[in-house]
């Protein structure tokens, strides 16, 4: 039986689902103090041909500042260039589209974005990754540019804002306790273990007791595609100094593509782990 992975359905967007715990991650963040009067509205991209949630988390603050912000566990450099699109929609979605086409100029929430990052791969505590870095033709005066700041999140990283954010500390804290578990246990039941633990210790104690079995399912697959990704791209690459570089890289991509689709996984999804083109998905799905 195929295992439909919900790639966006992700424990992170669920536990980071409410506008007071969106107040406090920025706060953290950025290093301000959100008053507790300002509103924030969520906005998270949602679409029934994307399977659900296309993007993790945006929201607006006061209706001055929309934030853009995604959880990965594998740095893809092409995450300036999907905010572009995703920033595009939310604006079609909070904006009004008639008054753009007036004469006076229609003020628009200034955009934020940020990438948290909890990989197993060594990575700077902050990064920033740009728009124009995917640009074809670097001579061209760069008439666009979006910027990403990218912060590690992982246990022991970043400790002056996982000090100010006592989810965010308790999500990092969560997901190093599995992966200590899971050097001797089972998937399964290192998540399943990390949560008693948490509970116990009181770290996101009323989230996980109230979402348990949903967060034991999230992360079982969530882990599991982490695990298909490193496994095959070490055995490409392996293939990769017999056969050539480039038809090594080639060959990592399919072996990728062919395993996550094996396991349910949507056409969005894989294209954005490999950078296949589309019909080349769509052909090994078939």
């Amino acid at each position: 039986m195929c295992v439909n992975i919900k790639h966006k359905n992700s424990v992170f967007s669920s536990l980071f689902s409410e506008p007071e715990i969106l107040r406090e991650l920025y706060s953290a963040i950025k290093d301000v103090e959100v008053p507790e009067h300002a509103i924030i509205d969520i906005n998270t991209l949602s679409d029934a041909l994307f399977m659900g949630q296309i993007n993790d988390v945006s929201f607006t603050i006061d209706n001055r500042i929309v934030v853009l912000i995604e959880h990965q566990s594998t740095i893809s450099n092409n995450v300036p260039t999907r905010l572009l699109m995703y920033i595009g929609r939310v604006y079609e979605k909070i904006l009004d589209r008639e008054k753009l086409y007036q004469k006076n100029l229609v003020k628009i929430p200034t955009p934020e974005f940020i990438v948290l990052y909890n990989g197993k791969e060594e990575y700077p505590d902050y990064n920033e990754l740009r728009l124009s870095d995917a640009f074809i033709d670097t001579e061209l005066d760069k008439s666009l540019e979006l910027k990403v700041k990218v912060y590690n999140i992982n246990h022991g990283r970043n400790p002056e804002i996982l000090e100010k954010s006592k989810n965010l500390d308790g999500y990092s804290f969560f997901i190093d306790k599995i992966r200590q578990y899971n050097k001797d246990l089972s998937i399964e039941e290192s998540v399943k273990k990390a949560i008693k633990y948490c509970i116990d210790h009181d770290i996101l104690k009323h989230y996980l007791k109230k979402h348990a079995s949903e967060v034991v399912n999230m992360l079982f697959e969530e882990i599991s595609i982490e695990e298909i990704v490193a496994i095959r791209s070490r055995e490409a690459r392996e293939e990769g100094r017999e056969e050539g570089l480039e038809q090594g890289r080639e060959n990592e991509k399919i072996i990728i593509a062919q395993n996550l689709l094996s396991k349910g996984s949507s056409l969005e999804f894989v294209q954005e782990i490999t950078g296949l083109d589309l019909e080349t998905i769509q052909r090994l799905s078939s």
